[in-house]
């Protein structure tokens, strides 16, 4: 996703859509698939699974516009038995609201799904077209976490009849108002806990509360996006695109955001409020035993465009998407586990071994700082961008500054002394460039980890710009449509000063998998495609999970007509599109989760349905924009759902 303001954001970015849950249980001698609405269950043969891989769906067409139009699942899931014998399971799709649905809060009423609410929990209204006002809500649901079961929660109260299971759900932006206007980055996110009603028999998950989370602690959320699960079961949130301090005062945008979050158009005129230091940061929600959820805002990870980030095993290590222009590769280590309060930053050197297509690399890694949270707290509501460091946009023919790459343009940067710590923490994409970083990447979104083979796998959605134009020390050919990067991870790392990197979690290379490279057309295909159909293109989500030995990929691609879901198995070396997401949408919310109560899960949301681009969606508007409006509240609303396997019995 790239920073816009004006019309489609996935027209000026080129862009993604939604992610699945499928519960596959081995339960004694019982496989169990949760179906969409039943049981499925069946006694088997006493056979242990040793693998089990995806069996791919083709791409809708227009020979079935209603498949093109919706969340389409025509994929299935094989197992593999010790006894020589297979299983295959169907898969589908199950939302558990479509945004600007009513459902059920915890005190008894309802709330709007996705609702917006400003810093004091008043719903903000849409007052566009007179006579029509409504509470805004969101068409992006994006990051979204599945929690382990959370101790003392009372299922009566919560009004669940089998078990309770909690999951956090965020919403990135909204699209337009109801007179068509761009909202992108002009409201404040909105982020909700959601009571699951778990089946035990079935692994069926419904909806039975939602509870939306306060955000007053973190001064609001900015432009939340990709997310994680915590080791220590928390979700970790998102800030993207931060705004940049040296213009926030001229920032259309900024000052949508802050009027809205603070309901007073006053408040851009308040240098406390309209604060963007305050933004760019890592927030994250603790989920409590009855479905409510709290926010603490993490400021000492860097002030970066958080995609989302990804926590290693040792409860320390945190790698980090940087979904921008001129973006870096991050590391984080913190202090103590499971605590992100505090803990030392790097930036990441490309030592490039290979220009052909998406390029490879060796990295090393430097040192910008340590630091509390507090402490970058305390800072950013203390400093101005000029406090930091002096900035020009034009040569200012000073031998005293120097000329590094933000944001796709030249900026000329001097350090004020003794501010190297506040530049770290607070201007760390400039601080980054300055201390020599590899800042070339564009668009490192998804990040995840295979925990027994010690690789992590990053998305780079578009290879373009500030990848391909010699501008920094990264040059590579491409293709546009991205690629998926393998990374080895491994301990007994210096830094470039020399010093330790107490890790055994450090990305030490990168280069991508030949399958999951993406192909540019030449000419686009019969359906409009400008990449390859049947590989990715610009993936975006990644998820990995260890008991499928499987890579799942969402795409957020504005070359693909249909965004997909891909599986990818590590050790086959396959790859199969598992889902479609409806025309003009992206695929979001990923998370593939191992074991919630016996069951496993791959969580799926999308968002903006019916974006249409041109030229990549000349051919199928007309007949799937009224189908599109149809199923989406006019385009007003996405899902927030999960894969399952249709009612099956399985014998092992």
């Amino acid at each position: 996703m790239t920073q816009v303001s004006q019309l489609s954001r996935r027209q000026a970015l080129k862009l993604f859509s939604g992610v699945p849950l499928l519960p596959l249980a081995t339960l004694g001698g019982t496989v169990l698939l949760a179906g969409c609405g039943g049981s499925s269950t069946a006694a088997t043969p006493a056979a242990a699974p040793t693998s089990a891989s995806f069996t791919p769906m083709a791409a809708p067409t227009l020979a079935d516009a209603s498949a093109m139009a919706t969340t389409s699942v025509a994929s299935s899931l094989s197992v593999a038995y010790r006894d020589g014998s297979t299983q295959s399971y169907k898969l589908g799709y199950q939302p558990f609201f479509i945004t600007g649905d009513q459902v059920p809060n915890l005190q008894g009423g309802t709330i709007l799904a996705g609702g917006y609410f400003d810093i004091n929990g008043k719903p903000i209204v849409d007052t566009s077209v007179p006579g029509q006002e409504r509470q805004f809500f969101s068409d992006c649901p994006d990051g979204t976490c599945l929690l382990q079961p959370i101790a003392g929660a009372d299922k009566a109260k919560l009004g669940v009849k089998g078990n309770p299971v909690f999951a956090v759900v965020q919403f990135e932006y909204a699209t337009r108002d109801q007179a068509l206007a761009s909202q992108y980055g002009r409201l404040p996110s909105p982020i909700a806990v959601l009571t699951l009603d778990q089946d035990p028999a079935t692994g069926k998950l419904s909806l039975a509360k939602y509870f939306n989370v306060p955000t007053q602690a973190a001064y609001g959320l900015w432009i939340t996006c990709g997310a994680s699960l915590s080791p220590w079961n928390t979700h970790l949130s998102s800030e993207e695109y931060e705004p940049d301090a040296f213009a926030a005062a001229s920032d259309t945008r900024f000052k949508a955001f802050i009027t809205n979050l603070y309901g007073d158009a006053n408040a851009v005129n308040d240098p406390v409020k309209a604060n963007p230091y305050l933004y760019g940061h890592l927030p994250e929600v603790t989920v409590n035993a009855d479905g409510t959820g709290t926010l603490t805002k993490h400021f000492c990870l860097g002030r970066i465009s958080h995609e989302l980030v990804h926590v290693c095993p040792d409860q320390r290590t945190v790698l980090m998407g940087d979904d921008a222009t001129n973006g870096g590769a991050f590391l984080f280590i913190a202090d103590k586990p499971a605590d992100l309060s505090s803990g030392t930053l790097y930036v990441g050197k490309w030592h490039q071994t290979s220009g052909v297509g998406p390029g490879a690399a060796t990295l090393t890694w430097i040192k910008l700082g340590a630091a509390t949270s507090a402490d970058i707290e305390a800072l950013a509501k203390s400093l101005k961008p000029t406090d930091i460091m002096d900035l020009a946009t034009v040569d200012p023919a000073d031998a005293s500054y120097t000329k590094i790459r933000y944001g796709g343009k030249d900026n000329w940067v001097r350090l004020k002394p003794g501010m190297d710590k506040a530049a770290a923490f607070l201007e760390t994409h400039r601080y980054a460039a300055l201390m020599g970083g590899s800042m070339g990447f564009t668009k490192w979104e998804g990040t995840t980890v295979n925990a027994k083979d010690k690789v992590a796998y990053v998305a780079m959605s578009y290879i373009q710009s500030s990848m391909t134009d010699g501008s920094t020390d990264i040059k590579v050919q491409g293709p546009k449509a991205g690629a998926v990067y393998a990374l080895n991870l491994k301990g007994g790392q210096t830094d470039s000063a020399g010093a330790a990197i107490n890790s055994d979690w450090v990305p030490v290379d990168m280069a991508p998998p030949a399958a999951l490279v993406g192909q540019d057309l030449a000419a686009a295909d019969a359906l409009g495609n400008q990449a390859h159909a049947d590989k990715i293109a610009n993936p975006d989500n990644l998820k990995f999970s260890e008991k499928l030995r499987t890579l799942f990929i969402g795409e957020d691609s504005g070359m693909h007509v249909n965004n997909f879901l891909w599986a990818y198995n590590v050790d086959s070396k396959q790859l199969a599109r598992i889902l479609s997401c409806p025309a003009g949408a992206e695929s979001t919310g990923l998370q593939g989760v191992d074991d919630v109560g016996g069951w496993t899960y791959i969580l799926s949301n999308f968002q903006h349905p019916g974006d249409w681009e041109t030229p990549l969606h000349d051919i199928v508007k007309p007949t799937l924009d009224p189908l599109v409006r149809s199923n989406y509240k006019d385009r007003f609303g996405a899902a927030v759902g999960y894969l399952t396997g249709l009612p099956q019995t399985a014998k092992i």
